[in-house]
């Protein structure tokens, strides 16, 4: 008998226990009340950029593609742009006739090129980078086919085939080789000092007597000079050296690289060309 009632005591203690505990725990929260005020996760490109790093090989390889894309167009503008200023004679004859277009277009090449060069905000800026990019291209080209025009034909189209063997080895060569090209900035400085000096020297000899042989070696300095840079910017493109260059900076790759070539060429074309009487 007693036990009976100590069992009944327990049963009511334990009971009243756990409905004390079930009123005092909340009801789990419905399926929408869980979800609500929480967002499906979207990541933008900043976000998934830390999943990856630049030097992944495919985000590489993309980079290359894009930068040798955009060069090829810039490089084919120019090309037809020379073309016409030396196959078409009253083309040739208007832009020889009227040199204001050619410091005009020079003014314009400097300052896209400050603003490509000195600011990241307008050259990562879509698609802000490419109007400038094709401003300064157009500018440049329209300089690079008025300078063609005062040379013989046959001279321009050796040039262009110089130009484009060299540039071609230049750039197989720094694909494969393992020597580190990035890691000569001292000499690059030290060339163009020697580049800015002579540069000064030839302002002040030209102007009053031409000396032949002192432009073609300047010619010459400039060429190999720029021919270095070349291998520099192709070496900072491919990612695998000391230095390189990020891919986001597509844009000033193409703008080295694509002037590097142009100022081969109009070196190549102050040695080897004929200008016309």
């Amino acid at each position: 008998m007693t036990q009976g009632k100590l069992l009944l005591a327990n049963k009511s203690a334990n009971g009243s226990s756990s409905g004390e505990a079930s009123a005092a725990s909340p009801a789990p929260p419905s399926y929408d009340e869980a979800v609500a005020g929480i967002s499906t996760p979207c990541y933008n490109d900043v976000e998934m950029l830390t999943e990856f790093t630049w030097d992944d090989r495919n985000i590489r390889r993309v980079f290359i593609r894009k930068v040798y894309a955009i060069l090829m167009i810039q490089l084919l503008v120019t090309l037809a742009i020379v073309a016409l200023f030396t196959f078409c004679d009253p083309v040739k004859d208007y832009i020889q006739s009227n040199p204001g277009w050619y410091w005009a277009s020079y003014g314009v090449f400097f300052v896209t090129y400050l603003v490509l060069s000195c600011c990241s905000a307008p050259r990562r800026q879509f698609p802000w980078n490419l109007i400038l990019l094709g401003v300064f291209t157009l500018s440049l080209s329209y300089m690079t086919g008025m300078l063609s025009s005062f040379y013989d034909t046959k001279s321009v189209v050796m040039c262009l085939g110089i130009t484009a063997a060299v540039c071609l080895l230049v750039t197989l060569f720094s694909f494969q080789t393992k020597f580190d090209v990035t890691s000569y900035q001292g000499v690059f400085f030290v060339f163009c000092m020697v580049m800015f000096i002579s540069g000064l020297v030839l302002v002040f000899v030209l102007p009053y007597k031409y000396v032949p042989w002192l432009d073609a070696t300047y010619a010459a300095l400039g060429a190999i000079l720029f021919t270095m840079f070349l291998a520099f910017d192709t070496q900072l493109l491919m990612g695998d050296k000391r230095y390189t260059m990020s891919p986001e900076e597509y844009v000033f790759a193409t703008l080295n690289i694509y002037l590097d070539i142009i100022y081969i060429f109009s070196f190549f074309l102050q040695i080897f060309g004929t200008k016309k009487d």
